[in-house]
């Protein structure tokens, strides 16, 4: 069984003014729901079950999707409080019916054959980061690699062209379990740099489409950006 997790409690803060009274994940890219893209996306690459952890007008999402989409099984790992990427991944790890996950956000479209992130995995189960190359690194900061696995991190403001996280990861369901880390923190700021060091991460780049739309100008053109996705 291959299942995800899509991190989809996020508020949406910053798209307040072009999406009203909705939760990011379901903001409307071209009359569809942004999450129902990354769905369909899972179902392409044969996806059996997916995580949906939700907080912010989670009843909206749940009412939406139900308990399955198409053929994908769905399970929702809800937030009473928000506990940051981390805590949000802890929680839905402990829901997993397999060893691993692929771990998305649920404001993000990366073009990549998450199939091949299994395989990858299955070949000496280490966890995976998915990365893609992009021209100024300024608004996400940027990775270090080194022969096919992270070696450091650049922080958010150093411009020029560079690897940066997709958000994207393979997780073993027990990654979390050997390490301190308070209920509510962030899985990259709180976790992935400050134990890279003890852990290793392999790499996965996608040569694909890229695109967050956390802002209202990436939203706006994801709407030509995605429109045979929808």
């Amino acid at each position: 069984m291959h299942e995800a997790i899509i991190l989809a409690g996020g508020k949406g803060t910053r798209l307040r003014s072009v999406i009203d009274n909705t939760p990011k994940p379901m903001a409307k890219v071209n009359g569809v729901p942004f999450l129902e893209i990354l769905l369909n996306q899972l179902i392409d690459n044969k996806m059996d079950r997916v995580i949906l952890s939700v907080g912010y007008m989670a009843d909206a999402i749940i009412n939406y999707f139900g308990l399955k989409y198409k053929n994908l099984e769905i399970c929702y790992s809800i937030e009473h409080q928000p506990l940051g990427t981390g805590g949000a991944i802890k929680q839905s790890l402990g829901l997993l019916k397999s060893r691993c996950a692929l771990v998305l956000n649920g404001d993000t479209y990366v073009d990549m054959d998450y199939k091949k992130l299994f395989e990858q995995y299955s070949q000496n189960k280490r966890p995976i980061l998915g990365v893609t190359f992009i021209s100024d690194v300024s608004r996400y900061g940027s990775v270090e690699v080194s022969q096919g696995q992270l070696v450091g991190f650049k922080e958010k403001g150093s411009e020029g062209q560079g690897l940066i996280s997709t958000g994207v990861y393979l997780l073993d369901k027990d990654i979390l379990n050997d390490f301190e880390v308070n209920r509510i923190f962030s899985f990259e700021n709180d976790f992935l740099q400050k134990f890279y060091e003890r852990i290793t991460f392999d790499i996965n780049e996608s040569k694909g489409k890229f695109i967050d739309i956390g802002i209202p100008e990436d939203y706006f053109y994801a709407q030509n950006y995605l429109k045979n996705e929808s």
